[in-house]
């Protein structure tokens, strides 16, 4: 697949980059998508949930009521579940929610969202874009330009750009990410990826 090279504005270059075939033009693999996407989404969890159980709660351990002849049930201490105030009944305790998962599943899954963003054309290739200061305003102006300022974008620089980042990161629908950090969640997440064209060979080292 060929593209044409965009500039800020949103016309065309005399340029143009060919998309290696074995990152976007593969048979994708829903299964190793799924897998990426819920150990992302797993990672980020924080776990910290908690909630007492009877050990843990302060209240009376006093019998409250004779243990015969009231026509209900015996009651030995307010800690208990069924009283207003009582401990959890396996209530959420702390715990760690990641999982590992396989080198190559992970490559997979990025080769296949990065094929789906590509049969729906949805992949724009972009001059590496230069920020002399953080701007969002000049951020959105290029969005417009690209006629994308009413999309979710990603946008895929080569290096770690910290202008290009702090000019989007007021913008709920607009990501900002190195190519060493490109994740299946991103990708999918966005309804349109705009490559830098210093990118372009980065992810192709990774991804090969």
């Amino acid at each position: 697949m060929e593209l044409s090279i965009l500039n800020t504005e949103g016309k065309k270059t005399a340029k143009s980059v060919k998309l290696n075939k074995e990152i976007f033009e593969i048979e994708p693999n829903d299964h190793a998508i799924y897998l990426d996407v819920k150990q992302h989404l797993a990672n980020k969890r924080q776990g910290t949930h908690k909630a007492k159980q009877r050990a843990e709660i302060n209240r009376t351990t006093k019998k409250l009521k004779r243990q015969k002849g009231t026509g209900g049930a015996r009651a030995g201490s307010m800690k208990s579940p069924l009283f207003r105030g009582g401990g959890r009944v396996f209530g959420p305790e702390p715990r760690d929610y990641t999982f590992k998962l396989n080198k190559k599943v992970k490559q997979l899954a990025r080769k296949s969202a990065l094929t789906y963003k590509a049969k729906d054309n949805c992949i724009t290739v972009l001059e590496d874009v230069k920020f002399e200061k953080p701007q969002t305003k000049q951020y959105i102006s290029m969005l417009t330009n690209l006629k994308l300022d009413d999309k979710k974008t990603l946008l895929v620089v080569g290096d770690i750009n910290k202008n290009a980042f702090l000019s989007a990161r007021n913008l709920s629908a607009a990501k900002v990410v190195a190519a060493k950090d490109i994740n299946t969640y991103d990708i999918l997440n966005a309804d349109n990826v705009l490559l830098c064209e210093s990118s372009i060979k980065q992810i192709e080292t990774i991804l090969s």
